[in-house]
C-alpha cells in the first residue's frame, strides 16, 4: 500500500466544468471502466488522475500509457511485459504496465490510435482479466481499473471499420466529455493566473492582453494557452505581459468541425512549407505534444507526396529539411506507422529506393 494519490489541480469554475467534475466524482466511486472524450489539450489526463485519486484505489498505483507513442508490437510488451529473449533487444525480463497497476488504475491515453491487432489483444484482456507476457505461455490475473481517453470520435471510427465495436462497448461503460476552453472562456483569467504563478518571478497580464486571450478560439485548448503564456513570459522584458508579447499566429488551427481533417492538413502543410520553417519545428513538435494524431500526420505526408509525385526525397526540401535528414525522417515515419506507400502518387516509371 502506498500513500493516497494526490488529486490533480483542475481550474474550472464554469458551470459546465463543475457539472463535469461532479459527474467524475460519482464515477470514481466504483470500478467500472471510464472513457474520457474531448478535444486535444483539454486535460483528459487530469480527469483520469482525478478518477483514480477519488476512488478506493487511490492508495495503489496510477499507471499512464500513451497508446499513440508506440507501435502495436511495442505496446503489447509495454502493457503485458515480456520474457528475456522473447524478441530482439529483450535482454531482460520486464513486467508490464498492467501488472504494475495491480489493484490500481491503468490509464490508456489516445486509445483511438491503437492498431487493429492490439485492439483484439486488449479486448481479450478486458474479457478475461488475464495477462500473458510476450514470449510466455503462462497467464496471470490482475485486478485493474481501466480508464481510457481519446480526442477521436470512436463511434465514427467503428462505422469506418477502424475501431472494434465490441471494444468500444467494453470501454464506454461510463463516459465523460471534457468541455473545450472556448466553451468556458470565463475560466481563462484563473488559468492565466495559475500558469504565471508557476514561473520564477510574478507576472501579470494587461486588460487588453486578457481580452485578446478570451477572444481567441483556442483550438489547442488549455495546453495551447499554457504554451502561449510560456512564450509570452520569455518575450516580456518586465513583469507585465501585453498584447505585443502574445503570439497566436504560430498555432495550427485544429478546428472541431466536419472538415477538421482537411483544415488540419491544409494548416500543417502551409506551416511546414513556409520559408524558414520545417517539418521538425511544426508537425513533429505538435505530434510529440499529442496535439496531432497519427491520421493527421499521415494526411500531411499524403499531401506532400501529391506535390512531389511520390518522391520522398523531395519532401525534405518541401518540408524545410536538409538532405542529411532523410534517414531520420524515414525512420520516424516508419516507427510511428506514418509511412505512406508512394506508388499511388507516382507519375512515370521511376522507382525510389528507401535505405533505412
Amino acid at each position: 500500500m502506498i500513500a493516497a494519490y494526490p488529486p490533480p489541480v483542475i481550474i474550472g469554475a464554469h458551470a459546465s466544468m463543475q457539472a463535469m467534475l461532479r459527474r467524475v466524482d460519482r464515477m470514481a466511486a466504483g470500478d467500472d471502466k471510464v472513457l474520457i472524450t474531448g478535444e486535444t489539450g483539454v486535460g483528459k489526463d487530469l480527469i483520469a488522475r482525478r478518477v483514480h485519486a477519488s476512488s478506493r484505489r487511490s492508495g495503489r498505483a496510477f499507471v499512464p500509457v500513451n497508446c499513440a507513442a508506440l507501435t502495436d508490437a511495442l505496446l503489447e510488451s509495454e502493457l503485458f511485459g515480456h520474457l528475456k529473449g522473447s524478441f530482439t533487444g529483450a535482454d531482460r525480463e520486464r513486467a508490464g504496465k498492467l501488472r504494475q497497476a495491480h489493484q490500481g488504475t491503468v490509464f490508456l491515453d489516445e486509445i483511438g490510435e491503437m492498431g487493429p491487432r492490439m485492439q483484439a489483444v486488449l479486448l481479450r484482456f478486458l474479457e478475461s482479466g488475464e495477462i500473458q507476457a510476450v514470449g510466455s505461455d503462462q497467464t496471470a490475473r490482475v485486478d485493474v481499473r481501466v480508464v481510457t481517453a481519446t480526442n477521436r470520435c470512436l463511434p465514427e471510427m467503428v462505422t469506418q471499420g477502424t475501431f472494434r465495436a465490441d471494444l468500444l462497448y467494453r470501454l464506454q461503460v461510463l463516459e465523460v466529455a471534457v468541455p473545450s476552453l472556448r466553451d468556458r472562456v470565463e475560466d481563462i483569467p484563473a488559468l492565466v493566473a495559475y500558469f504565471l504563478a508557476r514561473g520564477d518571478h510574478p507576472m501579470t497580464v494587461t486588460t487588453a492582453a486578457m481580452t485578446q486571450l478570451q477572444h481567441y478560439s483556442w483550438p489547442g485548448n488549455v495546453r495551447e494557452l499554457e504554451h502561449v503564456l510560456t512564450r509570452a513570459r520569455l518575450c516580456a522584458e518586465g513583469s507585465i505581459i501585453d498584447c505585443a508579447h502574445i503570439d497566436l499566429a504560430q498555432h495550427v488551427a485544429l478546428r472541431p468541425s466536419q472538415d477538421r481533417r482537411r483544415s488540419v492538413t491544409d494548416d500543417l502543410y502551409a506551416a511546414v512549407t513556409t520559408p524558414g520553417q520545417s517539418f521538425w519545428t511544426h508537425a513533429h513538435a505538435l505530434y510529440k505534444d499529442h496535439d496531432l494524431t497519427r491520421r493527421d500526420l499521415r494526411a500531411l505526408i499524403e499531401r506532400g507526396l501529391t506535390t512531389t509525385h511520390g518522391q520522398y526525397r523531395s519532401l525534405l526540401s518541401l518540408f524545410g529539411m536538409p538532405d542529411a535528414d532523410y534517414t531520420r525522417f524515414m525512420n520516424f515515419l516508419t516507427s510511428q506507422r506514418c509511412h505512406v506507400p508512394f506508388g499511388p502518387f507516382r507519375r512515370g516509371f521511376g522507382v525510389e529506393v528507401c535505405h533505412l
